[in-house]
């Protein structure tokens, strides 16, 4: 299985921006998509965004706009920038990794590897 590390969370003002990291190790080459998640205290955990390895993206409503993704293949890192936060925003945000797309964008509990999160907080 594909091992995920979050990093690049922190404290970060309204309105403002902040770009997570995405590291990936172990046997990457077969999956499909790669996705971010997030959540909030008291809260289900909720899609943010999904890419897929042909470079297919879809982003949660709430999300677009302000959101984008990017990697470096070289350095096995899925990026996910998001800027004009709000504070409605703070949660724990989350990679994963899933080898099988049966449907766009997986389902959650399709997910087969996740990170142990990054913690965004706004205020």
């Amino acid at each position: 299985h594909v091992q995920l590390v979050e990093s690049g969370g922190g404290s970060v003002q309204a309105g403002g921006s902040v770009t997570l990291s995405c590291v990936s190790s172990g046997f990457i080459f077969s999956m499909c998509a790669m996705g971010w998640y997030r959540q909030a205290p008291g809260k289900e955990r909720e899609l943010v965004g999904s890419v897929g390895t042909d470079g297919t993206t879809t982003y949660a409503d709430t999300m677009k706009g302000r959101v984008t993704t990017s990697q470096d293949n070289a350095k096995r890192t899925m990026y996910l920038h998001m800027n004009s936060l709000k504070p409605e925003d703070t949660a724990m945000y989350y990679c994963a990794a899933v080898y099988v797309c049966d449907t766009w964008p997986p389902f959650q509990h399709e997910y087969n590897s996740w990170g142990q999160g990054t913690q965004v907080t706004v205020s």
